[in-house]
């Protein structure tokens, strides 16, 4: 499957025109008061004014979600594979027809400009749905193994808390799928990026999805979060977010040991071996590591090149770097927009300081805010060179578009450095010679890994090793995370 921009151009009004305000939230097929009067204010990361508000849930609210989702599972894990397909589609033509509304408002929360936006950030989550419904359709629930019948059957409950960054992306990669197979859903969005998940509880409800299907609730993640990953009539938490609260979420599942997906953190390595082309791999290594401002978990952030080649590939990273347009998401020229909130522009200001301070070798970027972009969370596009393994902005995941470059002595030592992180999400190789290029990528302790800038598949598995998580998104294998087996003997 490919996907393609909506047709229509871009917003020609000023962002900060854009504005929607939510009073309640979606429960049980209704749109219902909560039980609190708290709000949360969403900001436009450009411009640091409110573009909209949506209600802050309470513990009571997750209740009654979680209940309306028990109360509709008998009924829509019955219903037949060909229904909950039909209802998939509805979901995917709904999210197009609204394709650029939905792209204007993400482009406010998260910063990612406007035509990447529609693209990626509402073009993949229709596409995510669109797959779903054709996978359900194809797909064995049941298959005989010797006397054995064997049974697939959807998991139950599901609680989907997702991200900031691409926040309708990871709700669709949680709620297409728990969907398809015949589960429940309470979702719990960002409050960063919250606006998209109510547009999307529009088109669902649209859509014709029975009540209590589908259930939205906002709130703080100690607080709505922790009821749905620890409550016992959740069956399972697909959750996508850092590795620290990924293991807040593992621990409070735990206790009625249910399910968990984790999507977590990223410090994902780039090889460029000896063969490459060195000008192609550079500049679609920069472009790897920079793409959402590289507020992007699997971004290619590490670059590891031949130490006897590293003047070279600094000059070619120094010229891409100084061609990257910094500035508001919808204006056509801007290549690289702001971070999400001025939260996360600090601690990505933070980590540049400490990378001075620590010896990497700045040379593009740095901490202060880019010239004449004072106001909004910008962060100056940053790349480290000469980066020990032992160095900060070499282990940790720094989530803004910082790049480091790492000098390795020979292949071994390349796949050595790549490795060493606690982290195992992607990663990439550039070579001359396919095969030296997979061989290379086998060995490398990741999830996925891109070929001379391989483009991501929609319907590959996506996910990590080590502390980047465990279970699979999109695709078949993101399909039966949500599915139980059962084995009827004869």
């Amino acid at each position: 499957m490919t996907v393609e921009p909506h047709p229509q151009d871009g917003p020609t009004l000023p962002a900060s025109t854009c504005a929607s305000t939510y009073t309640e939230l979606f429960i049980g097929g209704a749109w219902t008061a909560p039980q609190g009067t708290g709000t949360y204010e969403v900001i436009n990361s450009a411009t640091e004014t409110v573009i909209g508000t949506v209600p802050e849930g309470t513990p009571e609210d997750a209740e009654r979600a979680v209940a309306a989702a028990r109360a509709a599972f008998p009924a829509w894990s019955r219903t037949s594979p060909e229904e909950r397909a039909a209802v998939l589609e509805r979901i995917s033509e709904g999210l197009t027809a609204r394709q650029p509304e939905i792209a204007t408002l993400i482009a406010q929360e998260v910063g990612m400009p406007y035509l990447h936006a529609n693209l990626i950030q509402v073009g993949l989550p229709a596409v995510t749905f669109a797959a779903m419904a054709e996978l359900l359709r194809t797909y064995a629930f049941e298959e005989q193994v010797g006397n054995s019948l064997i049974v697939r059957e959807p998991v139950g409950v599901v609680a989907a808390i997702t991200p900031w960054n691409y926040p309708l992306h990871q709700i669709a990669a949680k709620v297409a799928p728990a969907l398809a197979t015949g589960c429940t859903v309470v979702l719990k969005p960002s409050e960063v990026a919250p606006l998209n998940a109510f547009i999307l509880a529009e088109i669902i409800a649209a859509a014709g999805v029975p009540a209590g299907v589908f259930n939205l609730v906002t709130g703080p993640g100690p607080v709505v979060g922790e009821v749905l990953a620890s409550h016992p009539e959740v069956d399972m938490v697909s959750f996508t977010g850092s590795t620290g609260a990924g293991r807040r979420v593992s621990e409070l599942a735990s206790r009625t040991i249910k399910r968990v997906a984790l999507e977590l953190g990223g410090k994902s390595p780039n090889i460029i071996l000896d063969d490459a082309d060195l000008q192609a791999a550079v500049v679609g290594g920069v472009s790897a590591c920079y793409l959402n401002s590289g507020q992007t978990c699997s971004a290619l952030t590490r670059m590891l090149v031949p130490r006897t080649r590293l003047p070279e590939v600094e000059a070619i990273a120094q010229a891409v770097v100084a061609q990257v347009v910094v500035g508001d998401p919808f204006d056509p020229s801007t290549t690289l927009g702001p971070l999400a909130s001025a939260t996360q522009r600090d601690r990505v200001q933070a980590y540049i300081t400490q990378g001075v301070r620590e010896g990497a070798k700045l040379i593009a970027g740095g901490a202060q805010a880019p010239e004449g972009l004072e106001r909004g969370y910008y962060v100056r596009p940053t790349v480290f060179s000469e980066v020990t393994p032992a160095m900060t902005v070499a282990q940790e995941e720094i989530f803004g578009p910082v790049l480091v470059i790492q000098p390795y002595d020979d292949e071994e030592d390349a796949i050595r450095i790549a490795n060493d992180t606690v982290y195992g999400l992607a990663g990439g190789v550039w070579s001359g010679d396919p095969e030296r290029a997979k061989r290379v990528a086998r060995r490398l302790r990741t999830g996925q890994v891109a070929i001379n800038g391989g483009t991501f598949n929609p319907v590959a598995p996506f996910g990590g090793y080590k502390q980047s998580g465990n279970g699979r998104e999109f695709g078949r294998f993101g399909f039966e995370e949500f599915l139980e087996v059962k084995a009827i003997q004869f």
